[in-house]
């Protein structure tokens, strides 16, 4: 099992990387003005999304495999599961944002997406502190 649980360390962090990095790109998209640096990060921003979804879907794939491994015991996993399913939207709410970055339709300003982008990073200090202390 520890070989399991070091996969899922990888896969988490990996994924993080991405979670972390793509709404930073919409950052600069929003604040870019010049069509060919635009082209150049939607194409950098569509990349990552699908380099990130094997990683995420890996990520929780051997999740569950620790899950079922060692059981439900406590109630920090319940909360965990609970942050893990936020982070899942998260992600999935990137996608349709760039999706709809693409299309035009998004209208969100540069300071938005720097707030949206501190997501993440609360959702991982909750997951951490979680797993590490066990409160519950």
């Amino acid at each position: 099992m520890l070989v399991v649980k070091a996969l899922h360390i990888v896969f988490v962090t990996s994924w993080f990387a991405g979670l972390f990095y793509l709404p930073r790109i919409f950052v600069n998209i929003a604040m870019e003005t010049d069509a060919s640096v635009r082209a150049v990060l939607f194409r950098m921003a569509r990349k990552l999304y699908r380099f990130m979804l094997p990683l995420a879907v890996l990520a929780l794939v051997f999740g569950f495999w620790l899950w079922f491994g060692y059981g439900i015991s406590g109630g920090w996993l319940h909360a965990k599961l609970f942050f893990v399913v936020l982070l899942v939207g998260y992600h999935h709410v990137c996608g349709r944002m760039l999706a709809r970055l693409e299309r035009g339709e998004d209208a969100h300003s540069h300071v938005w997406y720097r707030w949206f982008n501190e997501a993440p990073v609360l959702l991982l200090v909750a997951v951490v502190f979680l797993v590490v202390l066990k409160p519950f």
